[in-house]
């Protein structure tokens, strides 16, 4: 049985062979933190999508079942304090996460589960449309926590998010369906060369955080979503202070970058998908210490 020390978090998200996004990404922050992680992958791919080819299997909603029966079977399901959730690019394997999250919660009523959902950015869609609905009308309605990016509240809104006003009535929709705590972990909304962070906790605060963008304008990242919804799960366990929780969130993440940016190659030509691989080991110390420079504003 969980005990309020127990610290589990059982993660369904994809693996990679080489580099670092969802699972990868998530495992080892979180086990620095102090969680044991149960990775549970929706696909295995040898990398990330951004390479120029990757190979690999997307795993289907009956072996997600069958590993689950495993777990239920040897009565291991109390023993989880989290359930995290990122890429799933299978609509049934999808629906039968809901499944699993209520056998759970059955087990485990106190479990908190942590959604990031996971299906695009700038503008476009890299999961199947056939996810948004699933996403929207049983997924969503489970979670305690929600960590969409800007792109994700719109398709699951069905509104533009454009302006301050825009993110506090999207956080809202979330609120009415029961989700306590909403992060939008990067938007566009900021000043120009400025990322802005925003959450919204029901019958709490509103914040934002202004984080400066690194690098040049040309310069991205992938699997800062996933490593965002991953150290946010841990620091609100750790503190029960959701503005600390979100300032050692963006900490570290912001650190992480740096460090990875710092150990580009100084070279002309454009920089290749695996020089941008988050330097997530060089960034042990960062990850267990984290040095807040960047201060939410309180906004009501």
């Amino acid at each position: 049985m969980t005990t309020p020390e127990a610290k589990r978090v059982l993660s369904i998200q994809s693996h990679v062979v080489h580099g670092y996004v969802g699972n990868k990404v998530a495992t080892y922050p979180l086990q620095l933190l102090g969680f044991d992680v149960d990775p549970l992958n929706s696909v295995q791919f040898s990398n990330h999508t951004g390479y120029k080819c990757f190979k690999g299997p997307v795993s289907t909603e009956k072996e997600l079942a069958n590993i689950f029966e495993g777990l239920e079977e040897n009565e291991l399901l109390s023993h989880y304090s989290h359930l995290l959730t990122g890429y799933i690019g299978n609509p049934l394997f999808l629906r039968q996460v809901g499944v699993i999250l209520k056998q759970i919660r059955k087990a485990n009523p106190k479990l908190i589960y942590v959604c990031d959902p996971v299906m695009g950015d700038n503008g476009s869609m890299y999961v199947p449309k056939e996810l948004l609905p699933v996403y929207r009308d049983e997924i969503i309605p489970l979670a305690d926590i929600l960590t969409p990016n800007q792109y994700e509240v719109e398709l699951l809104t069905g509104k533009e998010v454009r302006s301050e006003a825009a993110v506090w009535e999207a956080m809202d929709w979330f609120h009415q369906r029961k989700i306590k705590t909403v992060v939008i972990s990067s938007s566009d909304l900021g000043q120009p060369g400025v990322l802005r962070a925003f959450l919204s906790q029901v019958n709490g605060p509103r914040l934002a955080i202004d984080i400066p963008k690194q690098g040049n304008k040309d310069l991205f990242f992938t699997g800062t979503g996933d490593l965002f919804a991953s150290l946010f799960l841990a620091h609100s366990h750790d503190s029960g202070d959701v503005t600390d929780a979100f300032e050692k969130t963006i900490a570290t993440l912001q650190a992480v970058i740096k460090r990875t940016v710092q150990l580009l190659p100084a070279r002309s030509g454009p920089v290749q998908a695996w020089e941008r691989e988050l330097k997530l080991v060089q960034s042990k110390s960062e990850i267990e210490k984290p040095r807040v420079l960047l201060k939410a504003q309180r906004l009501n």
